[in-house]
């Protein structure tokens, strides 16, 4: 089961389920536990929800798939990122490091992985909605990501399609400019459904496409899976939570493993695809 934010024409954000009968209406259902993504995921048993409310589809009220898909985040919820969980992408910050090559090799293989704060609930980007290119650099890329959606308690309960959008020349000017390489206006986009994570899925085998197309045409596609992390996301999940309290869940993002050559960098315009098998397909312009 597939659920999502969206917009409704007379009473604003609220929760969808998408099941192979249609589209249909969580918060006329439980109001009080589908009200928010947020309050599902606050929940003490959010996977015994979700079956709850699979079974009690049949007796909500149907969405119009034309109404606006939201990002599957909201409340008191944050975005959060793990960097060089691929061998792919400890081959790229090395090479774009202005010296600062070694540590990128050191956490890919030391036992805390690199994680770093992406986006509050309002800066993320809807799916169709513009992601952006900081003005300020000169070298920008979409970065394909396996996203976990976690409960409360810690439990992955669920995933989604990420794009964590990167500046690789401010990065690569200085390792301490992370944040501002990956934390910027329209830098996340996330969506556009939340796959509910089910006992026999495995999360350690999904195939990740990413296509940039430009004025029509292919200017970058490219796949990989996420059987090639070196962290399993149950591995990365923990070591968000060992500290840091989510009361109302977390999205995190899980690196990436696909990496357009050093030559290329999005242009406003270009548009954005990317696919992961079995969770679906996020779509995003470029402004």
């Amino acid at each position: 089961m597939e659920i999502f934010r969206y917009l409704h024409p007379e009473h604003g954000p609220r929760l969808g389920a998408e099941t192979s009968e249609g589209f249909f209406d969580l918060t006329a259902h439980e109001p009080d536990t589908f009200a928010s993504i947020s309050s599902w995921l606050a929940h003490e048993r959010p996977a015994e929800i979700a079956m709850l409310a699979e079974s009690a589809v049949s007796g909500y009220s149907e969405i119009s798939p034309d109404w606006k898909i939201l990002p599957p985040v909201d409340g008191r919820m944050e975005v959060w990122a793990a960097g060089v969980t691929y061998e792919d992408s400890k081959r790229a910050r090395m090479s774009e490091s202005e010296g600062g090559g070694d540590f990128y090799d050191r956490v890919y293989t030391a036992p805390r992985p690199e994680l770093f704060f992406k986006a509050n609930p309002w800066r993320v980007v809807a799916p169709g909605d513009p992601v952006s290119i900081r003005s300020d650099s000169r070298w920008d890329v979409p970065e394909p990501e396996l996203t976990l959606v976690i409960c409360s308690s810690g439990r992955i309960v669920g995933v989604t399609v990420g794009n964590d959008m990167s500046s690789r020349s401010i990065e690569g000017e200085n390792p301490l400019y992370l944040p501002q390489a990956k934390s910027y206006a329209n830098a996340c986009a996330v969506g556009p459904t939340i796959r509910v994570a089910e006992v026999d899925m495995d999360l350690r085998n999904l195939p990740i496409t990413l296509e940039i197309t430009r004025a029509g045409s292919s200017a970058f596609s490219g796949e990989t899976s996420t059987a090639r992390m070196k962290r399993s996301p149950q591995e990365l999940a923990e070591w968000l939570f060992k500290t840091l309290p989510f009361p109302d869940g977390a999205l995190l993002m899980t690196g990436t493993g696909l990496i357009p050559p050093d030559t290329f960098t999005l242009q406003s315009g270009d548009v954005v695809t990317i696919s992961i098998g079995g969770v679906g397909t996020l779509i995003n312009p470029v402004a």
